[in-house]
């Protein structure tokens, strides 16, 4: 299956490749007075826009340090000490590279030989700023993807502003240039892969009926050159009620295959492909099963339990086969990993002869290497694995070498990058960061937290050794909790600057409907079970002030996108709890969330609205319908994009509204630009989390909060 779209279906919370949001309002609902607001790019709505940002860029932007908050983080994403991370073509290291001179970026390749010196010269195939002057679009890079084995002719992935929805154009690396009457394809939610020089398989929109319910698209065309798309033979559909329908070509040679993807729900997929004489078969695997493939194996990834030959594979096991011999029937299975209560797979990567697997314990990161023998895999680990850190291990070109990338970073360890070849010693460093901030005194544990159920909600914690336990501490508390995401330490710098050393406390949760130990650990919060993860996260706040490392009025809740999902429910379950909000790029109206953008593509996750026994539990969870003008709610920050096409910026603005018309303190930001990550470029990067941190930390001070905007409707907002 293309990256680029498996990417796209993964989480509301990653950026790629999706539909352009609709000119006006999806359907009228006459008993929301804040419809009007889903009208994204409306003359009406974007007065209201403008009018708040303007109120709020006024208030948080006057506060003392702003400006120099916002200099310094706008240096930190500009500068060059960043590690920058490559993908291997042939015999070249690719790069994106983004910087001062260059806020919209350079795609660019150097040598291995290079890449390992200090500093590496690059070649620029690709200037994105230049590009966009010449053409008159604000372009933000997408990706590239490239043929095989030449890599000669790539596909690259352009966005207007910063939307998910891409133009697709054909390049020619070694001219440097896009190829003249060469495969292109306007702005959308597409993906193509390559199956020669000459054909690429293609999901794109041809039209309302290509499409789902979802708004993916659900029909597959070869695309010879040279020919119309148009013209373009469809050779694989889906239902319109299910996600997408795509399909890719495994060019590994020896193995060609073609394969189609099918994905009913979120997490259920038909996976069919093509036997010897040309005819299209399914491949039979259990419910919600995940596949991939390594040369003649099929890597099986369970989600649910499954029960084969009399024995019962558990969900979060890897599991393998021959693919030939699974068509022909012979259901012979080999496990090569098996979880625990503690233990998880992350995800794994291929080198040519072995397997690398990525795990957590207790939320904890380890690293086995598994060989294939003649009767059973062997099994190593890596060793030297940090504590509390975050490692990941990754094979860097499966059909030449068993070489890796090692890449560790932690709460306060600079990332750093290292090469190694298994089985042949430790790896070596290639890249460090340096510190990029302040670091002197803090430090990293692990905590417990007890939920409703009793379930152990394991968090960690950053902040000053020896910190006063008086409840005063300004924490923040940062939760996702869906889409089987796990939440790991990593360094941020971001974070460092605006919060860690001023003294604030940083908190991760890793709640239920994370993966934070297997599939079992995110179902246990789906649909009519949501409300767990809001409990588990309610419980690492309460333990936070138990432990008096806080109180609710210095604590802090931030989530976006399926988190602006969890601390919109923390404002209107919990508002009791905390001091502060930040919510991001929420979803917020669960009424209406399947009718908006690729809303209906989590229907897996959060339950199907229009079906009334489904709707009485997911109201529950819906903060736009839960809001009571009664209660005392914290201030909130809420912030979105104009061009987020992924969760639909009318969430944003309709809880805005509606809790300014009731009086509540409420302070809103939409960035124009900057899609689903809400910023296009760091300039607008660092804008936008200078205001965040800035809002928050003042609040959980108890200075007077930013002054809440209560227009009626788009006149009055404007006056």
């Amino acid at each position: 299956m293309p990256r680029s779209l498996l990417l796209a279906l993964l989480v509301p919370g990653l950026a790629v490749a999706q539909a352009e949001a609709p000119a006006g309002p999806v359907a009228e609902e006459p008993d929301d007075p804040y419809l009007w607001l889903e009208d994204v790019e409306g003359d009406e709505a974007l007065d209201w826009v403008r009018a708040q940002n303007a109120v709020s860029e006024a208030a948080i932007s006057a506060t003392e340090g702003f400006d120099a908050l916002s200099e310094r983080l706008l240096t930190l994403y500009d500068s060059a000490d960043r590690i920058p991370y490559v993908s291997k073509r042939g015999d070249w290291f690719y790069n994106h590279w983004t910087d001062g001179e260059h806020p919209r970026g350079v795609w660019r390749r150097t040598t291995l030989a290079s890449y390992t010196t200090d500093a590496p010269e690059w070649e620029v195939l690709l200037d994105l700023d230049a590009l966009g002057a010449e053409e008159g679009e604000s372009w933000v890079w997408k990706g590239a993807d490239c043929l095989a084995p030449a890599y000669e002719r790539c596909i690259l992935s352009l966005s207007p502003g910063g939307s998910d929805a891409s133009a697709l154009r054909e390049f020619d690396v070694p001219s440097k240039s896009f190829v003249d009457g060469g495969f292109s394809l306007p702005a959308a939610k597409q993906s193509t892969d390559w199956i020669d020089l000459d054909t690429l398989y293609v999901s794109t929109d041809r039209g309302p009926e290509s499409l789902t319910t979802s708004g993916y698209p659900r029909t597959v065309q070869t695309w010879t050159r040279g020919t119309a798309i148009a013209d373009a033979p469809v050779v694989f559909e889906a239902e319109t009620t299910d996600v997408w329908g795509a399909a890719d070509f495994d060019d590994t040679p020896g193995y060609e295959r073609h394969f189609f993807w099918r994905s009913k729900t979120f997490w259920d997929r038909e996976v069919y492909t093509l036997d010897k004489k040309g005819k299209r078969v399914l491949i039979e695997l259990p419910e919600m099963a995940k596949l991939s493939t390594w040369n003649d194996r099929m890597l099986i990834e369970l989600r649910k339990d499954w029960e084969l030959k009399g024995t019962t594979y558990p969900a979060g096991s890897l599991l393998t086969s021959n693919l030939e011999k699974w068509l022909k029937g012979k259901r012979d299975i080999t496990v090569l990993f098996t979880p625990t209560a503690s233990k998880t797979l992350v995800n794994f990567s291929l080198t040519k002869n072995h397997l690398i697997l990525n795990l957590l314990d207790t939320v904890r990161s380890e690293i086995e290497v598994l060989t294939p023998g003649k009767k059973e895999w062997t099994r190593t680990t890596l060793p030297g694995l940090p504590e509390l850190g975050r490692v990941t291990a990754s094979g860097i070109d499966p059909r030449a070498s068993d070489d890796y990338f090692l890449n560790l970073t932690g709460f306060l360890t600079p990332s750093t990058l290292s090469m190694g070849t298994i089985g042949g010693g430790p790896a070596e460093t290639l890249k460090q960061l340096p510190a990029l901030f302040d670091s002197e005194g803090l430090e990293v544990s692990q905590h417990f937290a007890k939920s409703e159920d009793g379930t152990e909600i394991p968090y960690f914690q950053v902040s000053r050794k020896g910190l006063r336990a008086d409840g005063k501490n300004p924490t923040l508390l940062y939760g996702y909790g869906g889409f089987e995401v796990s939440l790991r330490p990593r360094y941020s710098a971001t974070r460092g600057i605006t919060w860690l050393e001023k003294g604030g406390v940083y908190v991760i949760a890793n709640i239920r409907g994370g993966g934070e130990f297997g599939p079992t650990w995110h179902q246990a919060a789906l649909k009519e079970n949501r409300l767990v993860a809001y409990r588990d996260f309610a419980a690492v706040a309460r333990d936070l002030v138990s432990r008096r490392i806080t109180s609710p009025e210095h604590l802090g809740a931030e989530g976006g996108s399926n988190g602006g999902l969890l601390v919109g429910n923390m404002y209107t379950l919990y508002p009791d709890l905390f001091g502060g909000i930040l919510c991001s790029v929420p979803l917020l109206d669960m009424r209406r969330y399947s009718k908006l953008l690729a809303g209906a593509s989590w229907m897996g996750e959060y339950g199907d609205p229009d079906v009334p026994e489904q709707w009485e539990y997911i109201r529950t969870f819906s903060p736009y319908h839960n809001l009571a003008p009664e209660d005392d709610h914290p201030p909130m920050l809420i912030t979105t994009s104009t061009k987020d096409d992924r969760v639909h910026p009318g969430h944003a603005r309709k809880m805005t509204a509606k809790l300014a018309d009731l009086g509540k303190d409420v302070v809103y930001y939409e960035n124009i630009e900057g899609g689903h990550g809400g910023a296009a470029d760091n300039a607008q990067a660092a804008h936008l989390y200078a205001m965040r941190y800035t809002w928050l930390w003042e609040v959980l001070n108890g200075r007077t909060p930013m002054a809440p905007v209560a227009p009626e409707g788009a006149e009055e907002a404007t006056e």
